[in-house]
């Protein structure tokens, strides 16, 4: 018995040492399988490893790969591959499989963060062969890798590519790696588990990135746009058509690359600072220390077509909603400035402005600085209702500029102020009491008799008088009922055609921004567009002018489509497809010229003319827009109060979606037209 059970013991011992030798063999057979694959590779280990059949291979091959990549003493891998050739393979399929989880989980994002610690701390390693790249790939690969995962975002911060990313931001090397470090960092502040170990960085980053902001259009010019093809770093010119955008185009392509890059960079800064401002109310006061940043910050796009990160304003509404932001924007005399020509405009945004500016009336702190700088222009809108989502904003205007003033302590308002908002009062609240109690009959007889002055200002702009006119439909103002939406629609835009006569750039755009306000939608008459359109250009306001162009060439083409599909006799007549009045084309391409994101730098102190006259685009020769379609009056809803500075509203950034990017404002409402 004893004798069995020992026979049966030896037995085991020599079948599990039989096993483990086999497995030891199995695993050195692996080892060499692998040391012939990749010596065997005339592509690149990467890119071989990369297709191998054999997922226990494959991931074997790619582990060793990371580990050794960071620590190549050439400019060349471990196995003949170019180190930046090998950075650029993990680039590519960090764009094409960014969710994918293989790569980050055998060490593809600690590989990138080593790189870029390699490089920013050997400068003899970066300048050997083609090294010169491999910070601008790494970058990029974690930002791909995280732009929708927080596990490959933790991954990252575990591997400390904060620091090292920060200090690109900082333009440690160039405005390249720069753009591809401020999306990189945009995204690890995106996230829950990884905003924490971002702001512990954020006293450094905060001042990089508005800098960033802030310099990077010029930067971009005088370092690549401005310098003849020959003098451009060549690495920089073929990271650019490394993505096949060029197109063989030479200098100009290179140019409207160099264009969309500057744009990223502005854009992306601007959300990692979003990101930062929405999550961590203490970060308000360090972004507000650069008083450039923030003159600049309502006029930065940035590109973004895209809610999630809305450009600069977006980030100054954030601001406004902490007491430090709104008390360093109340300060800002020129971002006020800045809010308030974006706010009677007809950008996408411009609700926007008006966000950031009853954020600041609604605080008794700010309110006197705020009210006196912005009530003039703030007056133009009361009568808006509707704007993108927000809705009741002229009430909201109104109530807020209207405020008791045993509540509101300060200094007292300037004279023109006092005088805006007396007649504020007498129009929302004076008036508004007496037509409530007058009859319907006398009503009617109002309105009788400012149409019947109405039509003496017709007549007395066309025989030239202009003053006259001027009086005319002013008399004719104050007889309308305030319940005659378009009728004052049509007497505001008129009184706005006489003020360009005289050549009163600042009466006509405030004429037409109220006829706009009467719109129905808002900024809906093409007629007021244009006519604001020429009081900006007179001013110099070539972006404002552009998008009211570019808004009336949209209404212009609705107008027409709407004409060809119900009168079939006058579009066979027409024959071709409608075009666009030569004037407002050429108003385009003016003012196109002078809002392209490098005009500042490279057009510095050309002054924007006012040649661009044309007194109307009507098919009728009165001056007189009471012809226009009528959209009709919708009753008054009950809608929701406009939203304060609520703790909840700062938390506005998503992880998971990057910033759309155009080449500018321009384009994306022509885009939008076609």
């Amino acid at each position: 018995m004893e004798l069995n059970t020992r026979s049966k013991q030896s037995s085991n011992s020599k079948a599990m040492v039989k096993a483990m030798a086999k497995i030891v063999e199995e695993e050195e057979e692996e080892e060499e399988e692998a040391e012939d694959f990749f010596s065997s590779s005339e592509c690149g280990c990467f890119l071989c490893a990369i297709k191998q059949p054999d997922a226990r291979l494959r991931r074997a091959s790619l582990a060793d790969f990371f580990r050794e990549l960071p620590y190549c003493d050439d400019d060349s891998s471990s196995n003949g591959q170019s180190c930046a050739g090998a950075v650029a393979a993990v680039w590519r399929a960090a764009m094409a499989a960014p969710d994918d989880p293989e790569l980050p989980s055998l060490g593809a994002i600690r590989c990138m963060s080593l790189l870029l610690a390699r490089a920013l701390a050997d400068a003899a390693w970066r300048r050997r062969g083609d090294n010169a790249r491999v910070p601008y790939y790494a970058a990029h690969a974690i930002g791909s890798y995280t732009i929708r995962s927080a596990a490959h975002a933790e991954l990252a911060v575990a591997a400390g590519a904060v620091r090292p990313l920060a200090a690109l931001l900082g333009g440690a090397m160039t405005w390249v790696e720069q753009r591809a470090a401020a999306r990189a960092l945009g995204h690890l502040a995106s996230y829950d588990a990884t905003f924490p170990a971002v702001a512990r960085h954020a006293a450094e980053a905060v001042p990089l990135a508005a800098r960033a902001a802030s310099t990077c259009i010029a930067d971009v010019y005088a370092t690549f746009v401005a310098l003849p093809p020959s003098r451009r770093p060549r690495y920089q010119r073929e990271l650019m058509s490394c993505g096949g955008g060029l197109d063989g185009g030479g200098a100009d392509a290179e140019d409207r690359k160099a264009e969309e890059w500057a744009s990223q960079l502005q854009c992306w800064s601007l959300y990692f600072l979003s990101c930062l401002a929405s999550r961590d109310v203490s970060s308000h006061a360090m972004i507000c220390q650069d008083a450039v940043f923030l003159r600049e910050l309502s006029r930065m796009w940035g590109g973004l077509a895209n809610g999630d990160s809305p450009a600069g304003v977006g980030l100054l509404r954030l601001l406004c909603r902490s007491p430090v932001g709104r008390a360093a924007v109340a300060a800002c005399r020129d971002a006020l400035a800045s809010l308030c020509d974006l706010a009677r405009s007809s950008d996408d945004w411009q609700y926007m402005a008006v966000d950031c500016l009853l954020l600041l009336l609604d605080d008794r702190a700010t309110w006197h600085s705020v009210a006196d700088a912005t009530v003039a222009c703030l007056v133009d809108l009361v009568e808006l209702r509707h704007l993108g989502p927000r809705r009741r904003l002229g009430d909201a205007i109104a109530s807020a500029l209207l405020l008791d003033d045993e509540h509101v302590r300060g200094p007292e308002l300037g004279v023109e102020a006092k005088k805006a908002i007396e007649n504020l009062r007498e129009l929302k609240v004076e008036r508004k009491e007496r037509e409530e109690a007058m009859s319907r009959d006398e009503l009617i007889k109002r309105e009788i008799l400012a149409k019947e002055k109405k039509r003496q200002g017709n007549d007395s702009f066309l025989n030239g008088d202009v003053g006259k006119a001027i009086d005319l439909y002013t008399e004719a103002l104050e007889l309308c009922p305030l319940s005659r939406r378009r009728e004052r629609l049509v007497l505001h835009s008129n009184l706005a055609q006489c003020q360009l006569a005289r050549r009163d750039a600042d009466a006509a755009a405030s004429d037409a921004t109220r006829a706009l306000a009467l719109a129905r939608p808002a900024n809906a008459h093409a007629r007021s567009l244009w006519r604001r359109a020429q009081a900006y250009d007179m001013k110099g306001m070539a972006r404002e002018s552009l998008l009211d162009c570019l808004a009336f060439a949209g209404a212009w083409f609705g107008r027409r489509r709407w004409d060809k599909h119900t009168t079939r006799a006058a579009a066979a007549a027409r024959g071709a497809s409608p075009k666009l009045p030569y004037c407002v084309a050429r108003m385009i391409s003016k003012q196109m010229s002078r809002t392209g994101l490098f005009a500042g730098v490279a057009m510095s102190g050309d002054k924007v003319g006012g040649d661009d006259c044309m007194p109307r685009c009507s098919e009728d020769g009165d001056g007189d827009d009471e012809d226009d379609k009528d959209d009709g009056d919708d009753d008054d809803e009950s809608e929701g109060e406009f939203a304060g500075n609520s703790a909840t509203g700062l938390k506005i950034c998503t992880s998971g979606r990057e910033p759309a990017i155009v080449t500018g404002d321009a384009w994306r409402r022509l885009a939008r037209m076609t």
